[in-house]
């Protein structure tokens, strides 16, 4: 069951129960050693996406100018609370995603879609690279008023770039977040942990049709 490469995404019916308890994770960012869960700094804003892997996702955003923390989780599902083993199975619904906390007066909402964009191949429906899966679909998940709307003017001017350049229709999902569920622990900021770690990102395995391979 565990690591079935699914190709559609799970209803109500048969979604995996989940859990009450919420995952246990490290007090502090590996790299930064900001929190990583909630309260962050007043007048902060946050960013869910789905870019594949969330290891080389998370990647690409740590290091930006403004960002206060990055995490790992899963998100646009169904089950609480589900572990990377449930997620990967494809009956959670959720894909592999990353939270971003930024000061917004440092950098944009805009500036980090750029980073999304142009950090993975929006036009690869459920995977990115060797990734295949639902848990590896592209995603924007809105969590403040008027994300969703920036999103979608962003990712219509970055699709007729990639028109122009012989790639197909950008199939990211986009929507009002739900809950954002944090993964475990080994999973946080893992390639600051394991440098030489597997990343799908960054030209190690997916195509980034629009140039920026990451934010470093």
């Amino acid at each position: 069951m565990f690591g079935s490469k699914k190709s559609h995404l799970p209803t109500a019916d048969e979604a995996l129960p989940g859990r009450d308890t919420p995952m246990v994770v490290p007090d502090a960012h590996y790299v930064n050693g900001h929190a990583l869960a909630p309260p962050h700094p007043e007048g902060s804003e946050t960013m869910v996406v789905g870019m594949g892997c969330f290891w080389g996702a998370e990647q690409a955003f740590w290091s930006v100018p403004g960002v206060w923390v990055t995490a790992v989780g899963y998100a646009g599902g169904l089950t609480p609370n589900p572990t990377y083993e449930e997620t990967c199975s494809g009956r959670t619904g959720h894909t592999e995603a990353v939270l971003v906390v930024f000061d917004p007066t440092i950098v944009s909402y805009d500036e980090l879609l750029r980073v999304f964009w142009e950090g993975h191949d929006p036009t690869q429906e459920n995977r990115q690279g060797n990734d295949v899966g639902t848990q590896y679909r592209s995603a924007v998940y809105a969590t403040a008023p008027g994300q969703l709307e920036r999103a979608e003017a962003s990712a219509a001017a970055y699709q007729e770039r990639l028109e122009a350049n012989g790639y197909g229709p950008i199939v990211t999902e986009m929507a009002e977040a739900s809950t954002f569920y944090f993964a475990e622990g080994y999973h946080q900021q893992y390639l600051a942990k394991n440098p030489g770690g597997y990343c799908g990102h960054g030209g190690t395995g997916v195509s980034c049709p629009i140039g920026l391979a990451s934010a470093d």
